[in-house]
């Protein structure tokens, strides 16, 4: 896959979609406008994008460095995939939010930005799978459950290591 051409040119549009930059302008262009307009489903979608993308992209570079492993290009920190996390956080929260219909095709573009990152010979298998598990977990963290059983789980760091810590939403 990373050898052809053909698939470079495929694949050409997933480093800058799904680049952490990207990924968070489109979360608080999502927030903005949903304020700005009033329509606060979509304030509140832009919210999430935003709290998942901070999760995400806090989590990929710390686990970066603290690997330290090289990528198939030769260049450093390759595990876990960053481009990958932050497109499957940002799939995640709109399968949550928004159900299937819109999920199903935004976790075939964070799979296209994955398949992406192998064929550009930056990142490895594992690497894009690991990226996808974090990205999912970002996603996730935002809010778990539904109704009166909502609430929001988010990481926090704590004297001498990390937890995770959970507020009950009640009813909306």
């Amino acid at each position: 896959m990373s050898n052809s051409q053909r698939l470079g040119t495929v694949f050409g549009v997933g480093e800058t979609a799904g680049g952490a930059r990207m990924q968070l302008f489109g979360a608080l262009g999502t927030y903005a406008v949903g304020r700005f307009s009033g329509h606060n489903k979509i304030a509140t979608i832009g919210a999430d994008l935003i709290q998942s993308q901070i999760v995400a992209q806090s989590m990929t570079p710390a686990i970066k460095m603290s690997v330290n492993r090289t990528r198939p290009d030769g260049t450093q920190y390759s595990f876990p995939s960053g481009h990958t996390s932050v497109t499957f956080a940002t799939a995640t929260v709109l399968q949550r939010d928004l159900g299937w219909k819109v999920g199903i095709p935004a976790y075939g573009f964070a799979t296209y930005v994955a398949a992406s990152r192998i064929q550009d010979k930056r990142h490895f298998l594992s690497d894009v799978a690991f990226g996808a598990a974090i990205g999912i977990v970002a996603g996730r963290s935002v809010t778990v459950g539904k109704g009166d059983a909502k609430f929001a789980a988010a990481p926090s760091a704590t004297p001498g290591g990390g937890g995770i810590s959970f507020t009950w939403l009640g009813a909306n």
